[in-house]
């Protein structure tokens, strides 16, 4: 199974920035797809920002349109999530995803599939 390994949370205040990394162990057919999920306390999981590894094709949640960007260094086998002009909304456990597809991301009824790895989770907090 795929390993991925996060970094990049923290606490900042309403309009501020921060930069999440998502490093895969290795590219296979079940990175095909790779992104971001986040959960709140008290709420379902949500897809925020995925992209397609070999394409470049990308995938954001309505929330997060035009503040997050999904980004990624194939070298490194590494994808990353610029967040600007974060809110409060945005405070939750951010985890790090890989699907063999990307249906996950692109369609909001999708669930992602049995192929697909989880990182551990890192914390965003956004005070007011």
């Amino acid at each position: 199974q795929v390993q991925l390994v996060e970094s990049g949370g923290g606490s900042v205040q309403a309009g501020g920035s921060l930069r999440l990394s998502c490093t895969a162990s290795v590219y296979t057919l079940s990175t095909s797809c790779l992104g971001w999920f986040r959960q709140a306390p008290g709420k379902e999981r949500e897809a925020v920002a995925g992209i397609f590894t070999s394409g470049g094709d990308t995938y954001y949640a309505d929330s997060v349109k035009g503040r997050f960007t999904i980004s990624q260094d194939n070298a490194k086998n590494t994808v990353y999530l610029q967040m600007n002009s974060l809110e409060p909304a945005d405070t939750a456990m951010y985890y790090c995803a890989a699907d063999a597809t990307c249906a996950p991301w692109a369609s909001p009824d999708a669930v992602t599939s049995p192929l697909a790895s989880w990182g551990q989770g890192t914390q965003v907090t956004v005070s007011s």
